[in-house]
């Protein structure tokens, strides 16, 4: 073969391999957890959330599921503290994300996450988790920068 065909065929290997990984439909509930979101006026907010935590579940995530239960989502835990940068591709239902520092604070919000849209959604600085919640939830909750989220992954679950 030619150098251009080796080219050719390789990049039609990747493309077909990363075509391959991309989920097409909606993954099985997965173990849920409770999560408690303490607002500014002390105010505590219940959950419980399906937890995202391994690289599949991650990709997955919430791609082709119609709604979010007002008092469910899912928690994405990096693990460690990292830069979050989500989007919403496959994704049907409007989403509010939060993302959570390692010591369970609010770092950052992004409300009203447009379905479908491959625009990156950044948490803006490195955190150990992103929690998404059907969209006007923060608002609605009155949830904000630097209120305190507590779940297991924190050390902070009571």
């Amino acid at each position: 073969m030619t150098r251009r065909k080796l080219l050719a065929a390789a990049l039609l290997l990747a493309t077909a391999s990363a075509q391959a990984a991309t989920p097409t439909q909606a993954q099985p509930d997965l173990p849920k957890e409770p999560l408690v979101i303490v607002t500014h006026d002390g105010q505590p907010h219940r959950f419980q959330v399906e937890m995202a935590l391994t690289p599949g579940q991650q990709e997955t995530g919430l791609m082709f599921r119609p709604s979010v239960p007002a008092d469910g989502g899912m928690l994405f835990d990096w693990g460690a503290p990292r830069e979050s940068e989500m989007w919403m591709r496959n994704t049907v239902a409007p989403l509010d994300m939060v993302f959570i520092n390692a010591d369970g604070t609010v770092r950052s919000i992004a409300e009203n996450t447009v379905p479908q849209s491959l625009a990156v959604i950044d948490s803006r600085g490195p955190v150990r988790a992103t929690l998404e919640l059907a969209a006007g939830t923060a608002e609605r909750l009155e949830i904000r920068v630097g209120d305190r989220v507590q779940q297991r992954i924190f050390g902070n679950a009571s």
